[in-house]
């Protein structure tokens, strides 16, 4: 455990803690909790915390939030680790915290991470909440249902804190860079669209920005007029490199991309060829067939469902039996993936998803169709508005399913090809019945 200090020397601690905010109208973002007028600012304001679960991810102001409080409220302010802690420890701390109370002084318990708490030691605190000896504040990235005990967790207040937004966290950037205890006396010159991209790789995390410019900044040219950050060095500090595989040179590529796009272009005899070429030059049967695999649902996809089928059945048939009798089950799914109509549909269809799933930051999923397990996820309004399918004649509901974000996002749009002519007609049918029960 230790007892936090406002008079730490920051000269040597890492941007993200140098900048810890410690009052409300520094605080960024979680508007829905802190923002003027809201219950948790009034409890802060009015100096009337009681015990309460912070839940939410990683670098979204748990901890923050907790030492604002500490500090708002000038309580004796304990920070309790769950790696070093025992049930020992805890019951020396209670009882000076006991004693403290009897002399007027408040006593904040500050837990990071509480659910890597044991039972016996989240008993521990039990008693001593329930007098009023410690304030007890608990932080969370897990659902508290699950991993805190319903006894303690009944006792507390459950605050959600939501991933920052962009706009969140280039605020937080630029504060970093005009603020003393981060780069102003270094003069950044830093480009708007650098700290948006910063932004968006930190997926709403302040902790991941500020650690992100911090690596940035210590990386660009120091020039006398001050740091000058380039593009170039953003790339560097942020780029996520994936890994090359490479057993046989660049004629393995070419060969391969030879062998895809020949069953792309539905030339049968080429594709024989390119997938003869690969195999007598002892290429791993098992890593064609993947490549078989992946180019039934890429490049026909639900225009012939059956050729996943029989390129699955084709790996299976590799893996039995190897080379070289399992060169034929190898041409049988290549030839029916040559001579099938073509849709890359379902391709397209995830590309486009996975496009908004970067860059809408991580969008809550909706009430309605969020499990509630438990009184504490009910509470919250998880389920609320659910409307079960199998209720319904026609199986088909109007309940939204997609965040609010992207309700009206289309990601597949089926061809005119094969099976897809068929697909088509039930999209258009499912949303005609939609329509009906708007």
């Amino acid at each position: 455990m230790q007892q936090e200090s406002l008079f730490e020397d920051k000269s040597d601690t890492p941007l993200a803690s140098r900048l810890r905010p410690m009052s409300l109208d520094k605080f960024v973002g979680q508007k829905h909790l802190i923002g003027k007028g809201k219950v948790l600012y009034r409890l802060i304001e009015a100096d009337r915390i009681s015990s309460l679960i912070f839940w939410g991810p990683p670098g979204v102001g748990k901890t923050t939030l907790a030492m604002i409080i500490a500090h708002q409220t000038k309580a004796r302010f304990i920070n309790f680790s769950a790696v070093t802690s025992g049930v020992k420890e805890i019951k020396e701390v209670m009882k000076e915290a006991e004693v403290s109370r009897r002399l007027g002084e408040k006593t904040i318990v500050f837990v990071d991470e509480i659910h890597r708490f044991n039972k016996a030691q989240q008993d521990a605190f039990l008693p001593y909440v329930e007098k009023g000896s410690i304030i007890l504040i608990g932080a969370t990235t897990e659902n508290p249902s699950f991993e805190i005990n319903g006894a303690l967790l009944s006792r507390c207040k459950v605050f959600v804190l939501q991933p920052l937004t962009r706009e969140d966290l280039v605020e937080l950037l630029q504060n970093a860079i005009h603020d003393e205890f981060g780069f102003k006396g270094d003069h950044v010159h830093i480009d708007d669209d650098m700290l948006y991209m910063i932004a968006g790789f930190a997926n709403g995390d302040a902790r991941t920005a500020l650690n992100t410019l911090e690596m940035i900044v210590l990386n660009s040219e120091q020039k006398e007029d001050g740091i000058y950050v380039t593009k170039e060095i953003m790339e560097q500090c942020i780029n996520q490199k994936s890994l090359l595989y490479d057993k046989k040179g660049e004629e393995h590529y070419n060969i391969i991309s030879a062998l895809h796009k020949s069953m792309r272009n539905s030339d049968v005899q080429a594709s024989i060829y390119w997938l003869a070429r690969m195999l007598e030059a002892g290429e791993d049967p098992l890593y064609v067939a993947r490549r078989i695999v992946r180019f039934a649902s890429e490049d026909i996809g639900m225009a012939d469902s059956r050729a996943l089928e029989i390129c699955i059945a084709a790996y299976q048939a590799c893996h039995y039996l190897g080379m070289p009798e399992c060169s034929v089950h190898l041409t049988h799914a290549v030839t029916y993936c040559a001579l099938a109509p073509k849709s890359n549909a379902l391709y397209m269809a995830y590309e486009a998803a996975k496009k908004d799933a970067l860059q809408t930051i991580a969008e809550p999923v909706p009430l309605q169709i969020r499990n509630a397990p438990t009184k504490l996820m009910a509470d919250l309004h998880y389920g609320e508005g659910y409307q079960y399918a199998h209720d319904y004649d026609d199986k088909i509901t109007n309940m939204k399913c997609l965040p609010d974000a992207l309700l009206h996002a289309i990601y597949y749009e089926p061809t005119m090809q094969g099976s897809e002519q068929k697909v088509t007609q039930r999209m258009k049918q499912i949303e005609e019945l939609r329509k009906r029960h708007k």
